[in-house]
């Protein structure tokens, strides 16, 4: 396997991981990774009565910058932030992009009108294609409304958390949604993450999936990043064999990574 760098990784840091930071860069040292990035989770006015998505990105750095001194032999560790979209939230994400120094910043949609599908009730009385035509039209408007950011993450997020996941979901049934997007990510030359979540979730896809990735590259796009979004260090690298089997095989040669918010291109 030629991908040593997973560029999503979350500790309890982020409010849905109870792992050490530590604990994950072990695990990473263990499979054999080069470079890792913590992304912990940025939810700025994420629903109350859903609890707090955001970091305490002073204490975060506090500790990445000590544990990159105890590992800095071993492991290469960075600094980045998972950015949760909303339209309104454009210039706060803008001000929080330039206060940290950042490595690398990830563009998330984990909501769909203000409500956080991954939420049973959220389904209730709705129909999951509309739902799904919704979360890509915020996305893309989302999208429009933030520059900070890096690389786009698990574009059909929504899919992992609809009633039947991905069982009438295709590319095709939405292209008309996701080709602007994916055109809009390639003209402000950003990174499409390839998130391998997709596959512990059972879907036997990444996030995104294969024809929307084919899709990407007839369009010009050549830019991704990988991450396999693990809050838990047996997730560090989940699947990455078969990820960069996909890649290859649509036609892919090389992926970035960041430093500084520059980007870096290692072959595949």
């Amino acid at each position: 396997m030629s991908i040593t760098c997973d560029f999503h990784l979350h500790s309890n840091f982020s409010s849905d991981s109870d792992t050490p930071m530590e604990d994950m860069i072990q695990a990473a040292i263990k499979r054999g990774l080069k470079t890792i990035c913590f992304t912990e989770h940025m939810d700025l006015d994420y629903p109350e009565e859903c609890g707090s998505f955001q970091a305490d990105i002073p204490a975060y750095k506090q500790e990445i910058c000590r544990l990159q001194s105890v590992f800095q032999d071993i492991i290469d560790i960075r600094f980045g932030i998972e950015l949760g979209m909303q339209p309104h939230l454009g210039p706060r994400c803008a001000a929080l992009a330039h206060e940290y120094p950042f490595d690398f910043i990830v563009a998330s949609q984990h909501l769909v009108g203000g409500q956080d599908p991954y939420y049973r009730d959220y389904w209730n009385g709705k129909e999951e294609q509309i739902v799904y035509r919704e979360y890509f039209s915020e996305l893309l408007t989302n999208l429009q409304s933030m520059k900070e950011f890096d690389t786009v993450a698990h574009l059909d997020y929504i899919v992992r958390y609809g009633p039947n996941q991905n069982q009438f979901y295709s590319y095709q049934s939405y292209a008309d949604h996701i080709d602007p997007i994916l055109k809009y990510i390639i003209d402000q030359g950003k990174c499409l993450e390839v998130n391998t979540a997709g596959l512990k979730y059972g879907l036997k896809h990444p996030n995104p999936e294969e024809s929307v990735l084919k899709r990407y590259r007839e369009l010009g796009g050549e830019r991704i990043t990988i991450g396999s979004d693990a809050h838990q260090p047996e997730h560090i690298a989940y699947d990455f064999a078969k990820a960069e089997a996909i890649l290859k095989e649509l036609g892919f040669q090389s992926y970035c990574i960041f430093h500084g918010r520059k980007p870096n291109i290692i072959p595949l």
